[in-house]
């Protein structure tokens, strides 16, 4: 299984979401791999404490081969592990913003997929992170995934955009990747007891969009989670948050 986690617009919890699914993921068993695509690096930062120069090689240095064309030599990518068993890692770094227009020049859109078709072997499940745009790297992802998820805010600004996202996945499934499967919209941040995110999404199911049924709440503890580089399955797993992770998860897990 290779999951994105993606929108175009930013703060909608897209790596808060994709890593506290890959720990619940890693604590439930399954061998896991989280691949940072952001040059912003949260990811990574929050699965392994490191930032800056602390960081190890990662996915910057795969696409960096990838440049070079090495013949006869296949790219190859460093995993870090991370402190939590099961759960390993890809890294991110800003020097991917670099590499960014030298990629799409050399059209290497699909390197990505043959990657993680290798990691495979070794990972029973796969979650991609993306960057809060339509770039080279997300559309890579999505092209190398079978299943996407789409976090939203229950925000007009990100239900308008919504719309567009949805409509852009089905044109990249017609032309790159027919198996890409949009598993639901993941409501993120929900209030349940503020009126507007309610009829915002009563709208959108009565529309059909394929809004899942657990919504994850807004908590502080999830900024401690992010500031002691926790995920929240081993900073609090009795907390509602982390138990909303965790009911997502296992929805995910039990449409297959």
């Amino acid at each position: 299984m290779r999951r994105v986690v993606f929108n175009q617009k930013g703060g909608v919890g897209k790596s808060s979401i994709a890593c506290n699914l890959a720990a619940v993921s890693a604590a439930q068993g399954y061998r896991t791999l989280l691949v940072d695509l952001d040059s912003q690096a949260n990811s990574t930062h929050y699965l392994s404490g490191l930032c800056g120069e602390a960081i190890p090689l990662g996915i910057a240095d795969f696409f960096k081969q990838v440049l070079a064309g090495s013949v006869g030599k296949r790219p190859q990518v460093k995993v870090t592990a991370t402190p939590f068993a099961n759960l390993d890692l890809v890294t991110a770094s800003a020097e991917l913003a670099d590499l960014q227009p030298k990629l799409e020049a050399k059209h290497k859109i699909t390197r990505l997929r043959k990657l993680l078709g290798e990691l495979a072997e070794d990972y029973e499940r796969i979650y991609l992170d993306t960057p809060p745009a339509l770039n080279f790297y997300t559309v890579s992802a999505l092209i190398a995934a079978d299943r996407v998820l789409i976090p939203f805010d229950c925000d007009s600004f990100s239900r308008q955009a919504l719309y567009g996202l949805l409509a852009e996945i089905d044109e990249l499934r017609a032309d790159h990747n027919e198996d890409l499967e949009v598993e639901g919209i993941v409501v993120n941040q929900f209030l349940p007891h503020a009126a507007l995110p309610q009829r915002m999404l009563e709208e959108l199911v009565a529309e059909k969009l394929p809004v899942l049924p657990v919504y994850l709440g807004s908590s502080v503890r999830m900024r401690e989670s992010h500031q002691l580089c926790m995920p929240l399955i081993h900073l609090d797993p009795r907390h509602k948050l982390t138990r909303q992770f965790v009911e997502l998860h296992d929805l995910l897990e039990a449409a297959g």
